[in-house]
């Protein structure tokens, strides 16, 4: 090979940086894999404990079934698929006149179990704000967390008034990446709140993906501040 070939020949890449590719390339697919198995060990432990009697059962009326209706697999199988089964036979449900019925009976119920109660309103008001269609009232902002040169994404939740001034104040909910069901609440001042024009599915999904997926220009700055 002669000098001016070496020359125009790209440089090859080390070791370390094939490397560097090839886990970047195969990240994606791992933390795919980790959320999928996390979902299906989920699913699938719900209905675990009626699984094994019924397997049981079916090993008894079919004798040649033993080994293979007691594999673990198979056992995981079929509890996830009563799992989502069931989940499907309760959405269907709480669609109907019946269903609905049922739910608020239920609701009842909940609310009248101290501990309970607490924790369920709880969780069904911060699930009915994850589930806030686009256009709707919920807001999606910007504020100063965890210090004044940063910013996290929130939704306000509620604007409260501060006792003695009337100063208006926002319930702000701050999710964490890359699970938004956990997070922080944050009470900041309405006119220190930075507004944005995202709808709640493009929060998720910018927090979700730990901001992989975002819209193009952000409102970093206040207009407050610019002026």
């Amino acid at each position: 090979m002669s000098p001016a070939e070496t020359a125009s020949s790209p440089p090859r890449p080390s070791l370390q940086r094939i490397f560097l590719t090839g886990l970047l390339t195969l990240l994606p697919v791992w933390l795919t894999w980790v959320v999928v198995k996390f979902v299906f060990l989920l699913l699938s432990g719900i209905s675990a404990p009626w699984v094994a009697p019924l397997s049981e059962q079916i090993a008894h009326a079919l004798p040649g079934s033993l080994d293979w209706v007691q594999a673990v697999w198979v056992q995981n199988t079929i509890a996830l698929v009563a799992t989502v089964l069931v989940i499907l036979f309760v959405g269907v449900l709480s669609r109907r006149v019946v269903g609905q019925q049922l739910l608020r009976w239920f609701e009842a119920v909940m609310r009248r179990i101290p501990l309970a109660s607490v924790v369920y309103d709880s969780a069904r008001k911060l699930l009915d704000i994850l589930q806030t269609q686009p256009g709707s009232t919920q807001r999606v902002v910007l504020i100063d967390f965890p210090h004044r040169d940063m910013k996290s994404v929130g939704l306000v939740t509620r604007v409260i008034r501060e006792h003695g001034t009337g100063r208006e104040l926002a319930a702000v909910y701050v999710p964490t990446t890359p699970n938004p069901t956990s997070g922080y609440l944050e009470i900041v001042p309405v006119e220190l709140l930075t507004p944005t024009d995202w709808s709640v599915d493009q929060a998720m999904s910018f927090i979700i993906s730990g901001g992989a997926v975002s819209p193009e220009t952000v409102p970093f700055t206040r207009t407050a501040d610019r002026a």
